[in-house]
């Protein structure tokens, strides 16, 4: 049988609170390009602190905000692809700390952003899947209504595995089917394999079903 459970990632985020000199150093740079109007410059290094509070000390509050402002420094210069993909890690972290407003918020900010670019349009439906997700562990009503606003803006979104799935899930859950629910999941990873964020959301919305166990094999 195949299965798609993997370690909720989401358990614990260290906090460290002394601040090394590399990162001290690179928003002393970053200050400094900021005055000479570099704002390029000044996210990059943003950026750099960004993945060194994310990987290194694992303090993810620090990683976002970070992330957050070499955005803004982005859209200052209209380079709205740079500042998406910083956008996107903060949404991501956003909704491993439960914070699904503000993910929600980003992923239909950025999917609305792309789904009229050619090149971009096809990652409009993940950045809705994703929305969706957030939506669900909140209320399943609220998935519900999000998917359909999701498929009148984008009606490509309709014909999509991800809204397949979404619908397949809400009836599982509606209907308190754990079994169903599992089922749908397994079928669209053989296909698609679903990531660890995935995964994290999914049993998230899982375990709102009653009596059930809490994972997806």
């Amino acid at each position: 049988m195949l299965s798609v459970r993997r370690p909720d990632f989401t358990c614990s985020f260290r906090i460290n609170t002394i601040q090394p000199p590399a990162t001290s150093m690179r928003e002393m740079l970053s200050r400094r390009q900021i005055h000479k109007g570099r704002f390029t410059i000044a996210a990059k290094h943003h950026i750099t602190i960004a993945e060194v509070y994310e990987s290194e000390l694992v303090d993810i509050e620090k990683a976002i905000a970070h992330y957050e402002q070499a955005a803004d420094y982005y859209k200052g210069e209209e380079s709205n692809s740079s500042a998406n993909k910083c956008l996107l890690k903060v949404a991501s972290y956003s909704a491993q700390l439960e914070q699904y407003p503000k993910a929600i918020e980003i992923y239909e900010q950025v999917g609305t952003s792309t789904m009229d670019n050619p090149l971009l349009k096809y990652s409009a439906k993940e950045y809705f899947f994703k929305a969706s997700l957030c939506h669900f562990i909140v209320d399943e009503l609220n998935a519900k209504l999000a998917v359909g606003k999701y498929e009148e803006m984008f009606p490509a979104f309709s014909d999509s595995r991800e809204c397949k799935l979404l619908k397949k899930l809400l009836e599982a859950h509606e209907e308190q089917n754990a079994e169903a629910f599992t089922e749908a999941v397994k079928e669209f990873d053989t296909i698609s394999r679903l990531d660890q964020w995935h995964t994290t959301m999914l049993l998230r919305i899982k375990k709102t079903i009653q009596g059930d166990e809490g994972d997806l094999k």
